[in-house]
């Protein structure tokens, strides 16, 4: 009997658990903040989902392939936002955010690159479509996909200033996937995509609000 996305994925918990563990094992809590809290926050239920079968991909339509070409540059781009964390940052609530963000996202690219195989699309690069050029969220798009010059002056920061500018530019990237999961919802139909935008809303927002506190702090 087949499973269903979300089914695969409360089974791989666990996995994604271990995971975790390592990343902010070197974490002290000295920012003065519940660390339990932030990974509750953080650790979302989208960890690394069992590789599709023929019939997961059966049913879909043009929202699912934009929902899946679109997400998979945009996760893209999180990861690597959470990357630049290692030797800029020393505050452990972020590290342990981005840690939980980079274990979370990147099964899920491996999962959309899947989809659009069995899909008879092309293969997902990071490189964001021409769609995702437009003026929403601050004059990122409507996916909240952050420019080169932005990766830029990210990268040339360190400690205090890296911190602010990371938080502000990942609660942004978030609203853009939430926005994202959200069009997945209304216009899609393959019911695994769309556990997949569920829990892409549950998630990241849990995340901007565990950021959202750390700007007022």
């Amino acid at each position: 009997m087949r499973m269903s996305y979300s089914t695969r994925v409360r089974l791989a918990v666990p996995a994604l658990a271990a995971t975790a563990l390592i990343v902010v094992s070197g974490c002290s809590d000295d920012g003065g903040h519940d660390m339990d809290s932030m990974t509750s926050h953080s650790m979302p239920d989208s960890a690394t989902a069992a590789p599709s079968t023929a019939d997961d991909s059966a049913e879909f339509n043009d929202a699912d392939v934009a929902f899946a070409s679109d997400m998979y540059p945009h996760h893209a781009q999180a990861v690597e936002m959470a990357r630049l964390v290692t030797g800029r940052s020393s505050n452990p609530d972020i590290v342990s955010l981005a840690g939980a963000i980079a274990a979370a996202q990147a099964p899920e690219m491996d999962q959309l690159s899947r989809w659009l195989q069995a899909w008879g699309q092309p293969t997902p690069t990071s490189a964001p479509p021409a769609d995702m050029t437009g003026t929403d969220h601050g004059g990122h798009g409507m996916s909240a996909m952050m420019s080169d010059q932005d990766m830029a002056d990210l990268t040339s920061k360190t400690g205090t200033e890296f911190d602010q500018a990371w938080v502000a530019m990942m609660i942004e990237h978030h609203a853009g996937a939430i926005d994202m999961a959200r069009t997945e919802l209304a216009k899609g139909t393959n019911p695994d995509a769309k556990a997949m935008a569920e829990n892409i809303i549950r998630t990241q927002q849990s995340e901007i609000t565990a950021m959202r506190a750390l700007q007022t702090k």
